[in-house]
């Protein structure tokens, strides 16, 4: 069975000639394909004049809607917004980085006083030179003090009146649920300073990290929440924000059907953001010590969820859970005594017989999202994890002691 990888881009804003220049991609890691349809570059065009509406008759002696509450209510929502950007927007900057290559923009946020700016690691990736420029005009130049790849965050420290530092307040993204409304203020097209809005389209989602895991492949970021509210090129390293004012996550990635020759990578409504939980457990660690260690599992489980086909011919006991592909030897998984599949099938890279881990500390694991997530939101190098397995129909409990990765 063939599958298609949807296509991932992670975006800077180039200033050169106005051209979208578009980092390292992200995909899936899914080895079979990957979709590279091409998507036409968006054009101007006039904004259409509005066309009243005929009264309507089609209930005369009905009851009808009051056309003054829903003016009021959507009053009241426009208030609120309007509020909510004047109340956060001093705390958003946009961000200009000098490469070997040429030059960029990207989006942060202000994290403390002591001039702490979050943004995307690839916003700022090798950057000789950084700019950042504040909602009130003031200018200055900073430096990146710690970076770290597994989650693609940086720490960006400028020297700034205090006057001019408002931290942003961070929020809790376990509590978000989809459907909730948020809103992304960043700086896209080199457009500083611009508002969208839309709503949590899920939680969960997984991405490859830009930290190297070897033979191609790279280790996991989990958790990512998905969202419609429109993010585009230079929107990277931005706040999402709930409707309280408060950081739930940082604007990653997008997804697109392509990228075009002309380089200018299109919003289609997906778009991806690092949840502040990540970013509260990461950043202090990374102001402090410079780095951050991830736990590690030393397993490889399949891209994306199995099919029908696809569990059936691996002959797994149950439709649900984190199949073991590859146990990396000498790894905490090796360690605890997890198995991967040693039988060939007719699943190119895919091997049956292999553990299937269906609950870890007694959370139930549906898809391999839920197993990484748990373990980067809860655990750090060196604690215990009890992993649940079944090992064809037999359950097991298996103590696993995490490690660091690599």
């Amino acid at each position: 069975m063939k599958r298609v990888a949807p296509f991932i881009v992670i975006f800077t804003f180039a200033l050169a000639s106005l051209a979208c220049s578009i980092g390292p991609s992200i995909s899936f890691g899914n080895p079979f394909s990957t979709d590279t349809q091409a998507v036409a570059t968006p054009t101007m065009a006039p904004v259409p004049t509005t066309v009243a509406q005929a009264p309507d008759t089609s209930n005369p002696g009905g009851t009808s809607s009051s056309p003054s509450a829903a003016s009021s209510g959507s009053a009241a929502m426009d208030t609120n917004l309007a509020d909510l950007y004047q109340r956060i927007s001093p705390g958003v900057v946009s961000i200009s980085i000098l490469t070997n290559q040429g030059g960029a923009q990207g989006s942060g946020f202000v994290y403390d006083k002591q001039g702490h700016i979050i943004t995307n690691y690839h916003v700022v990736e090798g950057a000789t030179e950084i700019e950042v420029d504040f909602a009130s005009g003031f200018k200055v130049f900073g430096e990146v003090v710690a970076s770290d790849l597994d989650s693609d965050l940086a720490v960006v420290q400028v020297k700034a009146p205090e006057s001019e530092l408002t931290p942003l307040t961070l929020g809790d993204s376990s509590a978000m649920k989809v459907g909730q409304s948020v809103i992304a203020i960043g700086n896209p097209f080199g457009l500083s300073g611009t508002m969208t809005y839309g709503i949590i389209s899920a939680k969960g989602r997984l991405l490859d990290s830009l930290h190297a895991a070897g033979s191609g492949a790279y280790f996991s970021s989990g958790d990512i929440i998905q969202t419609d509210a429109a993010i585009n090129p230079g929107n990277s390293g931005g706040p999402l924000l709930n409707l309280n004012g408060e950081v739930i996550g940082i604007n990653r990635a997008i997804q697109t059907s392509g990228v075009p020759t002309s380089g200018t990578a299109a919003n289609i409504g997906i778009g991806y953001a690092v949840p502040i939980n990540i970013v509260k457990r990461v950043v202090p660690v990374l102001i402090k010590d410079g780095k951050y260690d991830y736990p590690y599992l030393g397993l490889s489980f399949p891209p994306g969820d199995l099919s029908l086909d696809e569990i059936n011919t691996l002959k797994l006991p149950q439709q649900t859970g984190a199949y073991v592909v590859d146990v990396t030897a000498g790894g905490p998984g090796d360690q605890a005594g997890i198995q991967a599949g040693k039988t060939t099938t007719s699943v190119q890279g895919m091997l049956s017989g292999g553990d299937l881990i269906i609950a870890v500390d007694g959370h139930p694991v549906l898809v391999f999202n839920d197993l990484i997530g748990y373990v980067l939101n809860n655990k750090s190098p060196g604690d215990k994890i009890s992993l649940t397995i079944l090992r064809g129909n037999q359950k097991k409990e298996v103590s696993l002691t995490l490690g660091k990765r690599p």
